[in-house]
């Protein structure tokens, strides 16, 4: 679908078959559905998810607890996630939300209503640990053009430097020296591409190594510190 008045059949004829008398372009709204006394069910149209479609819900909100944003599917590599995030985005503003697909098949994917999401207990510890863990203030809020430093990071990090000084040397040994309990497991790992391992549980530093001390010199210091591993953070 290209058209935004495409969108119109397949969701009249959704709301018609639930006993609504469906018009469009009524005033404001792009679609507009009354069904005897009850109020009206109003339905903001759009190709795709964009911030104006959400302003314009949020707006038919003052006429009516009724709303509802109707896109087409998103498709490609990220519609899965894309309409993860917004069906979420839909449910805290208490809106509905409706996708068309291209052979006209509608799907309703949530109600309006009120939603009072439930607070994650596990993501929660995960970002206080995270916190907590971190040595100094790293990251400025909001950038990302030279990377987040996370716990784990500065961990390596220790690890990477203490073989820069001593040279291959036995995990544990990288473990006591550096300060990092978790070295092995995080060289073994290998993230970053920083370790390799020259006989069983001995490691060196490897060029990609050494570059990632200089590039991240100024986010670590020689310090204790328990690790998250990457995929943890990316959870929080």
């Amino acid at each position: 679908m290209n058209r935004e008045d495409q969108l119109y059949p397949p969701v009249k004829m959704l709301l018609e078959a639930q006993g609504y008398t469906v018009k469009g372009e009524v005033g404001a709204a792009d679609v507009v559905a009354c069904r005897g006394d009850e109020p009206p069910v109003i339905v903001e149209l759009k190709l795709r998810f964009s911030l104006s479609l959400f302003h314009q819900a949020i707006t038919r909100l003052g006429i009516s607890d009724l709303v509802y944003v109707a896109v087409s599917r998103p498709e490609g590599r990220q519609a899965r996630r894309m309409l993860k995030d917004n069906l979420s985005l839909c449910r805290r503003l208490g809106l509905g939300l409706i996708t068309v697909l291209p052979d006209g098949r509608t799907e309703v994917h949530c109600d309006p209503g009120p939603y009072a999401p439930r607070k994650s207990a596990k993501k929660q510890t995960r970002l206080l640990r995270e916190f907590q863990r971190l040595q100094g203030d790293p990251n400025a809020g909001g950038a990302t053009r030279h990377g987040i430093v996370t716990a784990y990071r500065q961990d390596a990090l220790r690890c990477a430097a203490y073989l820069a000084d001593h040279g291959a040397t036995k995990g544990a040994m990288v473990a006591k020296g550096a300060q990092v309990p978790q070295a092995t497991r995080i060289m073994s790992s290998n993230h970053y591409g920083w370790f390799e391992r020259v006989a069983t549980g001995i490691y060196q530093l490897t060029e990609t190594g050494q570059a990632g001390l200089t590039h991240w010199a100024y986010s670590w210091e020689p310090a204790a510190s328990a690790s998250l591993p990457p995929d943890d953070l990316a959870a929080i």
